[in-house]
């Protein structure tokens, strides 16, 4: 999820490629929310989201890790 960047819009190659001369800054754009409370409740849910997936993937990557020691310690007991 790439949701880091949630407030900001995204321009295109062309938009970018203006904002390196856009000295003022009169270029930027932001997502709009109703309220302020909208834009914190929408950016600490896509927050909490990532925070997540991050956890998902380490605790995949772990037991992916124990899996593979498992293996290991059987093999070495084997040929003993």
């Amino acid at each position: 999820m790439d949701d880091s960047f949630l407030l900001f819009a995204k321009p295109s190659f062309l938009e970018g490629l203006a904002r390196c001369i856009d000295l003022g800054a009169t270029l930027d754009e932001y997502n709009q929310s109703l309220t302020q409370q909208q834009a914190d409740l929408i950016a600490l849910r896509t927050d909490w989201e990532v925070i997540g997936e991050d956890l998902q993937k380490a605790i995949s990557l772990e037991e992916k890790k124990l899996v593979e020691q498992k293996q290991q310690i059987e093999f070495d007991f084997d040929q003993k």
